[in-house]
This record gives C-alpha cells, structure tokens and sequence, in this order.
C-alpha cells in the first residue's frame, strides 16, 4: 500500500530521491515493506540501513542503480 504509492512516482523524481535521500529512503522503505509483507530479512536489513553508515552507504548505491534500471527497490525489499 505505502510503497505502492512510492513506486508509482515518475522515475525522474524516484531517482532525485535517490540521491538525495537514499540511505533514508531504502531504511524506511524495507521496513513499511516489511509490514506489507511480513518477511523478517526485509526488517532486518532497513534497521541495519538506518543505523550503520557503511549499510546505509552500500543501500544508497544499490537502491539507486535498481531505481534507474528496474524502477524500484529490488534487493532484500520483498
């Protein structure tokens, strides 16, 4: 429901949230995933996001290149 409404925005503004906002954006976007679809390793990998900074470094980079050729978040977010 609420990363719907995050994959339906045009890729050009996904893309400029990316990159200013990604490490945020890929923490907080597993974990409501995490609500949506109840698996843990999505928990689990946006905590680690929003409180490490390499994780948060490493999702950032991750998050953006999948934004850019698959138009969403894909790795450990489902």
């Amino acid at each position: 429901m609420y990363t719907q409404k995050y994959e339906d925005l045009p890729k050009i503004v996904k893309i400029i949230l990316q990159i200013f906002l990604g490490g945020l954006i890929g923490g907080i976007y597993r974990i409501v995933r995490f609500l949506e679809t109840k698996n843990v390793v999505t928990l689990v990998v946006g905590i680690l996001v929003l409180v490490t900074g390499i994780g948060n470094l490493i999702v950032w980079i991750v998050d953006l290149v999948t934004e850019i050729l698959r138009n969403r978040i894909t790795v450990l977010a489902d």
